[in-house]
Parts: structure tokens; sequence; C-alpha cells
């Protein structure tokens, strides 16, 4: 029996997939409340934004289920936050906020190195640990009860803390796509670390999020747009196809209207923002009619995990 039998067969026996998937699972999962996919909106880095966004959304009947800022909750005072927190529980969308201290934002060499762009927006030494930390209770006592996390150690250490009562049980821990999750073994580990949700990268073919998808049991965060400086991306015609392979999925949705990520969009660019989500929605109605959307509602989003 040759070695790369016996690791196909350790695979498949731990429930994974021995390769990426190039057809659908038989039954496809579920959030609590039966649906498959949620939208979420990422970059909504200002309230001016985020009350523009939602307007327009109301305007244009479609139903958004998570808020994303991206900025980072220390770069936002608390009133501001406070602002964030009321405005997602009036439009019942999950309200997720970043941990603010990153490698791009410190005092040392890897901001603007190669190799910064490597670490990406995890953290330098215990310290930013610590702050990051900070940034999360900061958050907490404002009212927020999700944080998009960008390294894998604070992910461990934000899990561990609510474990012990110290976070609020009901916190929700979003992995990042900074993390470069692209394979069914990290998402696997991300999981095992407390991630609540996982955001792959952002250009996986649909039978690697499929693979993904068979090894997790959380909902998937996957992008159906990206501005130009993410790979400027569209696959609004692959929405539905997304949501059979990845659900419980939230659809990440409306940010190829910004020029970049971590941005500050404009009223307009907030507006531009829900057309979008428009469409993704109107052609996931087209080609998967049997799919359901999580309806509005902050209790039920907060307290439902997959199914």
């Amino acid at each position: 029996m040759s070695d790369h039998y016996l690791v196909k067969s350790f695979l498949a026996s731990r429930g994974l997939a021995v390769q990426d998937l190039y057809v659908d699972v038989e039954q496809i999962r579920t959030f609590g409340d039966d649906a498959h996919y949620r939208i979420e909106v990422p970059t909504v880095n200002s309230v001016a934004a985020l009350a523009a966004l939602l307007e327009e959304a109301s305007k244009r009947n479609v139903v958004i289920n998570r808020i994303t800022e991206t900025l980072g909750l220390f770069r936002h005072a608390r009133q501001d936050i406070a602002e964030y927190v009321s405005l997602c529980a009036s439009a019942g969308a999950l309200l997720t906020m970043s941990v603010g201290p990153r490698a791009v934002y410190d005092t040392g060499a890897s901001a603007g190195s190669i190799q910064g762009k490597l670490v990406g927006y995890r953290l330098r030494g215990q310290d930013q640990i610590n702050r990051a930390v900070k940034d999360v209770m900061r958050g907490v006592e404002c009212g927020v009860r999700a944080f998009v996390v960008y390294d894998e150690g604070l992910l461990w250490l934000l899990n561990e803390l609510r474990s012990a009562g110290i976070l609020p049980r009901e916190t929700l821990l979003k992995a990042s796509a900074h993390m470069g999750c692209c394979n069914p073994i990290s998402a696997k580990v991300l999981e095992q670390l407390g991630a609540n949700t996982i955001n792959p990268i952002r250009d996986l073919h649909i039978s690697m999020i499929r693979a993904i998808r068979k090894a997790v049991s959380v909902p998937l965060d996957i992008h159906t747009d990206n501005p130009p400086e993410s790979g400027g991306f569209i696959r609004y015609f692959e929405a539905a196809d997304i949501v059979r392979a990845a659900a419980p999925v939230y659809l990440k949705t409306g940010n190829s209207i910004l020029q970049r990520h971590g941005s500050l969009p404009s009223v307009d660019e907030a507006r531009a923002m829900a057309a979008q989500i428009s469409i993704v929605v109107e052609m996931i109605r087209s080609d998967f009619p049997e799919s359901r959307q999580s309806p509005a509602g902050k209790k039920k989003l907060v307290a439902t995990h997959a199914a």
C-alpha cells in the first residue's frame, strides 16, 4: 500500500476531502434558521456610509444580514461605535468590527517591507496581542459582540477568554481572509482555534470551496466581488454555485465599487454597494430558486450557528 493511499485513507477517516471536489454534495447544509445564505457587506468603515447603505438597501428591498467594519475598532470613537451598534440593531443586521492593532499599523519595519506584506495583519509581540484584546474589550463595552480576527494566536486567546467567561459567551469570532486560509486543513485548524465563521482567500475555485465546506461545520464567508486592489474579480454569475458549494455561507458583496480594501467608502459608494447586492440576490433567485436567505433579525443572527 503506497504512502499516498495511506494519506488519502487517513483524510477520509477524518471526514475530510481527499481532493478538491468537483461535484456538489448530496445534502446542502443550512444555518440554524434553515437558510442557505446570508448577505454580508464588508468595508463599511464609517457611520455615514453605514446609514446610506442601510437606507438604500431598504429602498431596494434587499436584506443585509451582516455589516463588517474593516478599518479597526481603535480608529473609531466610542460614540461612533455606539451608532454602529444602534443602526445595525435597527436594521436587524449583525455588526462585526475589526480588531485594531495590526502589523501594517505598527512601528516596525514590517509595515513597509516585502516581508510585511506576508505578515499582513498579524500581530508583532505579546504587547500587541494585549492591545488587541483591549480593543475587543472596548468594543464589548460599546455593545459589539462579533469581531474580525486576523491573527491565529489572537483567535485562540479570544476563544479561551470566551470559554472562561471573561468575554461574553455570545461573542462571535470571524477568521479574516487576511489569514490566508486556502485549503481544508487550514480551515479545520481555524475552526479548532475557535472561529465561528471562516473567510478563505478570495480566488478559490468552486471545487476548492466544496472541499473546505466538507472539512468544517461553521459558516464560510465567500467574496462575490472585490476591489481592483484585491484582484478585482466579480463572481456574480457564480453566486448560486457558491451557495450550493459553501452553504451555510455569508456572501461578501458590494466591494467591487471600491478601489481598495480598508478604504473609507463615500455615501454614494455605499449606496452603489446596495445596488450590487440587489444584483447578486436577483441572480441567486434566478439560478437557485429553492435557496433561502436568512431574514433580518438581530436576536436570531447573533445566536444562530450552522446546523
